[in-house]
């Protein structure tokens, strides 16, 4: 599963909008915007932190898909 994916399912399944998925994450709206388009990957920490935030929300990501 594409990073750009996993962000789009993440808010998808917990009815988040971009800007509520950007604070929840401590980024900024545009970054979301730009991770779902594809357009930038994030940083290992920021990825991280995206992992943690779906532990913590019991969301299992599908790694079967494939990795970026």
């Amino acid at each position: 599963m594409l990073f750009y994916e996993k962000v789009i399912f993440v808010r998808a399944k917990l009815n988040l909008s971009q800007e509520a998925l950007a604070k929840k994450l401590d980024v900024s709206f545009a970054t979301v915007n730009r991770w779902e388009h594809g357009r930038t990957i994030p940083t290992r920490k920021t990825e991280y932190a995206f992992n943690e935030f779906c532990k913590e929300n019991h969301i299992v990501l599908n790694e079967e898909l494939g990795n970026e």
